[in-house]
């Protein structure tokens, strides 16, 4: 009797800290910027360091997580793990595989958008070339695909260390301008630091997608939650200094009215047009939905290996050790949102939808916490930190829903 074939342990450290900066960082940087120095003036970079820590205790509870269950499908497996609720996992799930394609979908129509700045393609068949080739590379292969995406993740990050050597030259300034930026015990200041944070909050999530690549991990037990804390603390130090050299270079008020913040850092800073900026935050945009892509395909593998879903979406290619069904599957949900609905809401759904994830999954860190304790060689941390961590998505819910 032959063995079916399994998803491919294939991912190191690099590579998952690649993958993990690509679907953290993604395009928003290029504008949040602005939005954040809009509503925070010069404390944004408080802001962006209290928007780390609020994201930071739901990335530490899904690091231990992670180490504790290392499987495809995290936040349904974690789910059933703590209460034992099958369709409450399924639902968790879907909301998780939901939120990746309504992503990937509007992603690809603001691509499209920009691809009509440089050639007159019909919109349908853009969205079809577009989707088709970002699932052939997903279905290729793990290590290929990740590898495609940390190579875009790269000239990403590449575009806003360009933005810091541009702008860098205001840093002399910094330590006469630190009153200005760290908020005092007024009411009106706390205030906008915390609006800022609350915006900021959604320029780290991403984190959680990299739990569900856990079964193609070399040593996810260890890698997993040491990628997450690495990813996190990178993007915290990117952000900061982005944000940092923004206020220090150019006016609250032409921050935030700018459509391009970072475009405009990078010409005053240098006195030459940032031809190159758009272009990467461009690739930015197609490697978000890349990675959109790559994590709801596990998730529905991950279902199906579950038996929350038919089998047939768990069956694994032999040459790629992909699930190839479930790949398919979410290219042709993609492909019918992107070419038939209008997305604005869809997408705004999307942040309500992973903070309800965010909720339930600190919930269940709790749960699994207080019944089983802490675990022998699993990272673990106090559990203050699924408390907060709860206490702070699910305020964020609240928030998102009354408004």
């Amino acid at each position: 009797m032959t063995t079916p074939p399994t998803l491919k342990r294939s991912l190191t450290l690099p590579m998952l800290v690649l993958y993990g900066l690509g679907t953290t960082i993604g395009a928003g940087i290029y504008a949040l910027i602005g939005e954040v120095a809009g509503v925070a003036g010069m404390q944004a970079p408080i802001s962006f360091l209290l928007a780390a820590v609020m994201a930071g205790l739901s990335a530490f509870s899904f690091a231990e997580l992670a180490s504790r269950f290392p499987r495809s499908a995290g936040e349904a497996f974690y789910t059933q793990e703590a209460f034992g609720i099958r369709a409450l996992a399924l639902i968790i799930g879907l909301m998780v595989v939901f939120a990746g394609v309504v992503s990937s979908a509007a992603i690809v129509n603001a691509f499209v958008g920009y691809l009509h700045e440089f050639a007159a393609i019909p919109r349908e068949v853009a969205i079809v070339g577009i989707v088709v080739v970002l699932g052939a590379i997903g279905a290729w292969g793990i290590r290929e695909s990740v590898a495609a995406a940390g190579l875009v993740t790269i000239v990403e990050i590449a575009g806003l260390c360009m933005v810091v050597w541009a702008g860098g030259g205001e840093l002399v300034h910094l330590p006469a301008a630190i009153p200005a930026i760290l908020p005092d015990l007024k009411w009106a200041s706390f205030a906008g630091v915390m609006a800022g944070a609350i915006l900021a909050f959604f320029a780290f999530i991403g984190f959680e997608d990299m739990v569900n690549v856990a079964e193609e991990t070399k040593d996810p037990t260890r890698i997993l939650p040491l990628a997450i804390v690495i990813t996190l603390v990178v993007t915290t130090l990117l952000y900061m200094m982005i944000s940092t050299i923004a206020v220090l270079n150019v006016p609250q008020d032409q921050l935030a009215s700018h459509e391009a913040p970072l475009v405009l850092i990078y010409e005053i800073g240098t006195g030459r047009s940032a031809h190159i900026l758009p272009i990467i935050g461009i690739i930015a945009v197609l490697n978000g939905a890349l990675v959109q892509i790559i994590m709801a395909s596990r998730v529905l593998y991950g279902l199906a290996s579950q038996r929350l879903l038919p089998k047939t979406v768990a069956s694994i290619n032999p040459r790629t050790q992909t699930p190839l069904v479930a790949t398919g599957i979410v290219i042709l949900v993609i492909l019918v949102l992107a070419l038939g609905f209008g997305l604005a809401a869809l997408a705004e759904a999307t942040s309500l939808i992973t903070l309800t994830i965010f909720s339930v999954v600190n919930a269940a860190l709790i749960r699994i916490r207080v019944r089983d304790g802490r675990v022998r060689n699993c990272t673990s941390y106090p559990i203050i930190v699924p408390v907060l961590g709860f206490l702070v998505s699910f305020g964020f819910l609240v928030l998102g829903l009354t408004n």
